[in-house]
């Protein structure tokens, strides 16, 4: 049976290095994102992969419901969801940040994740052979708060619920639900690392970052179980990036 995969904020970063992965171990990969350009750039570095370029933008209900509707009519169903779209945000003092951009954070992070899981949700319940695998892209930041981070922090935590839930509503319908909590991948969002970042006792230091294609290998081995195992939380990290301990 065909594997079908729905990867968002598939156009850069972790989940272009997700999709790709995916596809490379037979899976059939929705690669979802809002920069239709950057969508069709990765497509075309990747001519032997079954990449499905989808423009997507995961704040947007109709838009979202359009995203699974296309990927169930040309594919059939769907067995796999990573909700990895998500958004950071300038470091600000509590009393500094806007209404604004409070809920710019919340509805990519939090309810963009929430839309995709309703949608394959339904569809995975519904769909024969039943059942299907979420897996919600976390953050450390779901466990321990970094300095002026509190919109990325608390939408991370309640992540971490929304996994909880999806896994605990799934069991009737065979659908599995999981989280990787990631440590300094190198992307474009941390290439402040590199640099130097803010750490709890007001220094900033250089933190190391790990590569890319390490979180994929994660994620690929995360979608590879059956259905009646699953891996609840897993943390993937720089192995020397200050956060185990006192650094």
């Amino acid at each position: 049976m065909n594997k079908v995969a729905v990867v968002t904020g598939g156009g850069s970063g972790i989940g272009a290095a997700v999709a790709t992965a995916l596809a490379e171990n037979g899976w059939t990969v929705g690669l979802a994102g809002r920069r239709r350009t950057r969508l069709d750039e990765i497509t075309a570095a990747h001519p032997e992969l079954p990449l499905d370029p989808v423009t997507a933008d995961v704040t947007d209900e109709e838009s979202v419901r359009d995203l699974f509707k296309i990927i169930t009519t040309r594919h059939g169903r769907v067995d796999l969801l990573f909700n990895n779209a998500g958004m950071s945000a300038p470091a600000r003092d509590i009393d500094e940040i806007s209404l604004e951009e409070w809920q710019a954070v919340v509805n990519v992070n939090l309810t963009g994740a929430f839309l995709c899981t309703r949608e394959a949700f339904g569809i995975m319940r519904r769909q024969q052979p039943r059942g299907g695998r979420i897996i919600n892209n976390g953050s450390l930041s779901a466990h321990t708060p970094r300095p002026r981070s509190i919109a990325y922090t608390a939408t991370k935590h309640a992540i971490a619920g929304l996994t909880k839930s999806t896994a605990l509503d799934g069991r009737p319908y065979d659908i599995a639900c999981g989280q990787i909590d990631i440590g300094n991948a190198a992307t474009d969002m941390t290439t402040q690392s590199v640099d130097g970042v803010l750490q709890a006792d007001g220094s900033v230091r250089a933190e190391p970052r790990m590569r890319v294609a390490d979180v994929a290998r994660a994620v690929v081995y995360m979608a590879s179980l059956p259905l009646d195992s699953n891996v609840a939380t897993l943390t993937v990290m720089s192995t020397k990036m200050p956060y185990v301990g006192r650094g």
